[in-house]
């Protein structure tokens, strides 16, 4: 007796289709997502040779020079051709200065590598120390969101409220 024929629209084998499909998504998104926080696939090492002012740097990566844009926040200008020197950039080209001069970093990436000007956009580690966000704890630094990359996004918009409420750094008497 020949065997019956299943049916590829009976319940089980939707459901059966079902599953594998959500299962395939389900890897795919948390793939995408563990290979975006890894360190060897967003991060570059290096050494500071340069603090140009509050949110940049150049960091020596093996035998090249990179300019290097905190992501994430701004700070008050201190070379602005049209603005000059803000109140409060000397101070938050001060304290970049202490925290990351002739340091070692992490660069860790985010979705968007390079801004209109060619800078390596990074979030900025000192150890375990992320200097954009210290930055911003310490009232240096307002939040700055600019998307895709906004990783650390609600990291910083807590410590920029905690150092508003504080009144730390360029919050002091606001």
């Amino acid at each position: 007796m020949p065997r019956p024929v299943r049916s590829l629209r009976s319940p089980r084998a939707i459901a059966g289709v079902a599953a594998a499909v959500v299962l395939a998504a389900l890897a795919a998104v948390l793939g995408a997502y563990t290979a975006r926080g890894t360190a060897s696939a967003t991060a570059l090492e290096g050494l500071v040779v340069r603090v140009v002012d509050g949110d940049t740097i150049h960091v020596r990566i093996g035998d090249r020079t990179e300019k290097v844009r905190y992501i994430g926040v701004n700070t008050p200008e201190t070379h602005h051709p049209r603005r000059g020197v803000e109140a409060g950039g000397r101070e938050a080209h001060e304290v970049n200065r202490q925290l990351v001069t002739g340091k070692r970093v992490r660069l860790e990436l985010d979705v968007q590598e390079r801004d209109r000007y060619g800078r390596l956009l990074a979030y900025v580690w000192v150890g375990d120390v992320m200097v954009n966000a210290e930055l911003v704890r310490l009232g240096y630094a307002q939040v700055m969101t600019v998307p895709p990359n906004v990783r650390y996004q609600s990291l910083f918009l807590a410590r920029e409220r905690d150092a508003r409420q504080s009144g730390r750094g360029l919050w002091r008497g606001a």
